[in-house]
């Protein structure tokens, strides 16, 4: 019943030929990542109408009254290297069960791990971005636990040194939930390596084991139980996953599993200093589920408080149950003397130099945080921060956009409105259109200078993303210069009031809405190039002339 474990195995000549041995003090190998992140747009799941979450919000406040709720996020992070952990073995998600699996992350007897050094670029670059300390010299751990998914029967992690701890990560809340910013602790980051994963049928009677994703390399980021609503650890994720793909270790797709949040809640009356009893909540697939979860979760554990049950919270794991908007139990949670640490004697300490780690900050990009503050300083509303930031392909087209000299808030309210429906509507990410900043910034300058108007502007920008091509040629080709010509655009204006009499007779007796009408029969006639402005002020005129 279970899927054959050795399809497909393969026996490598070497098990690092690629990269070459891991020597005890690493020395520095950049280069730029090939993988991109997509729009958070186009891989998060379709989010929760905005109401059932401010629902949800309003609804957990209203439970919270006399307690207050302590909340930690456990993140897993996959990171997007081109082999696994310890082995030579690549990492294809949706690969056939099995299909890229070696003795060495299979579990077989006499196998020896050797550390991929591209995990441990990773790890330096996101301890760097959540402003840690860097540990100069870390160890790995074997973490004792048996699952059918983890064949070693232990984990090899990172225990009580760490390659990065103490840090913090900066973000600011959505503007409909109260904006305001937010500074969160990261208590530690960490490298291990994934277990496998269980297939369970649809009767529960069997499970198959898929063995493809054992050894792939992890950054386990650990907060600080800073948090105290739903929505500060939702968005906290979100801050996270903007982190990963701007730095490019990650794709920080959640449905694929590359991105996986498991949160500790518990709550305590205000007041008191001793936490609550925590619990873990896992099987949270994206970040409007971890809000919900989280608020459903502390509304329980208040509820038990005041019904003189506190006793009945345990420290357990329980899954979050999307249909039913609860959590259940899924096991006892262990603790740290279950899993019996000690030091993996198959793999030597992680030095690391100064000079390593000075090449990989300068190697840093511009991250969500320095990039909110900077459009900021623009001018620009935080509803447009928030947008543009969100997603580095989209801050990077902004960016490009205004070295070609357009308008911040021109680029901003073309990227947010039009731009962002298409991309929608296509399930495209920016990048993947024909448009070039070039010519969103000629395309704004064509505006602004009366050679054509905002409805034609709209009309090019959809050729340019679907075709590609210039403003000026699309201009050009299709004779889309704005008729500025004040005698053409009166003529216009005479034959359109003189072909409606009534109504122009209504509009003199006070229904002055009809102005509208009148222009936009001129506008037809013109094909959308009439000047507006100066078409509006020759209308005036004519219309209310005795």
């Amino acid at each position: 019943m279970a899927l054959t474990l050795l399809r497909g195995m393969r026996t490598p000549v070497s098990l690092r030929s690629n990269t070459g041995l891991f020597f005890n003090v690493l020395r520095p190998r950049l280069s730029h990542f090939t993988t991109r992140a997509e729009s958070a747009q186009a891989t998060e799941p379709k989010a929760v109408p905005k109401s059932i979450q401010l629902a949800t919000k309003e609804a957990a406040e209203q439970n919270t009254q006399g307690f207050e709720a302590i909340i930690g996020i456990e993140t897993h992070v996959q990171l997007s290297t081109v082999t696994k952990a310890f082995c030579s073995c690549p990492y294809d998600y949706g690969s056939q069960p099995n299909s890229t699996v070696c003795p060495t992350c299979m579990g077989h007897p006499g196998t020896l791990p050797v550390l991929n050094e591209r995990v441990v670029e990773c790890a330096v670059k996101l301890g760097l971005a959540l402003n840690c300390e860097i540990s100069m010299t870390s160890k790995f751990d074997r973490k004792q636990y048996f699952y059918p998914d983890l064949p070693k029967g232990y984990q090899i992690s990172q225990f009580d040194i760490p390659i990065a701890k103490k840090g913090y990560v900066d973000l600011d809340l959505p503007v409909e939930f109260g904006g305001g910013h937010r500074k969160f602790g990261i208590t530690r980051v960490h490298m291990e390596e994934d277990a496998g994963k269980l297939l369970h049928s649809e009767s529960g009677s069997y499970s198959q084991v898929d063995l493809n994703r054992a050894g792939v390399p992890l950054l386990e980021i650990v907060s600080e139980p800073d948090m105290r609503t739903g929505i500060e650890a939702a968005e906290y994720g979100a801050e996270l996953q903007r982190i990963v793909r701007y730095l490019g270790v990650s794709n920080g797709n959640m449905q694929e599993g590359s991105l996986r949040c498991d949160v500790n809640v518990s709550v305590r009356p205000v007041g008191q200093s001793e936490f609550g009893t925590k619990v873990e909540i896992k099987n949270m697939n994206s970040f409007s589920e971890i809000n919900r979860a989280i608020d459903y979760e502390i509304s329980r554990q208040i509820m038990l408080h005041k019904e003189g049950q506190a006793d009945q919270i345990v420290q357990e794991t329980r899954l979050w149950d999307e249909s039913s908007q609860k959590t259940f139990t899924m096991r006892k949670k262990e603790g740290l003397v279950n899993y019996r640490y000690f030091p993996e004697p198959d793999l030597p300490e992680v030095v690391l130099t100064t000079d390593y780690i000075d090449e990989i900050s300068k190697s840093m990009p511009e991250l969500p945080e320095a990039k909110r503050r900077r459009y900021e300083n623009m001018g620009l509303s935080m509803q447009d921060v928030l947008f543009l930031a969100n997603d580095d392909n989209v801050a990077h087209f902004f960016d490009s956009t205004l070295e070609y000299g357009a308008d911040a808030k021109l680029a901003c309210n073309w990227i947010m409105s039009d731009i962002a429906a298409y991309l929608k509507n296509e399930k495209l990410s920016i990048h993947e259109t024909k448009l070039t900043p070039l010519e969103l910034s000629e395309l704004i300058a064509s505006i602004k200078n009366g050679t054509i108007s905002g409805k034609i502007g709209k009309e090019i920008l959809f050729e340019l993303i679907a075709k590609g091509g210039t403003v000026k040629g699309v201009i050009e080709e299709k004779d889309l210069v704005q008729i500025a010509d004040p005698a053409a655009i009166e003529a216009m204006v005479d034959k359109v009031i003189a072909d409606n009499p009534k109504q122009l007779e209504e509009y003199r007796a006070g229904k002055t809405k009809l102005q509208g009408f009148f222009a936009g029969q001129v506008m037809k006639a013109s094909k959308g190039k009439a000047n507006p402005v100066l078409l509006n002020k020759i209308l005036g005129e004519k219309l209310n002339a005795k």
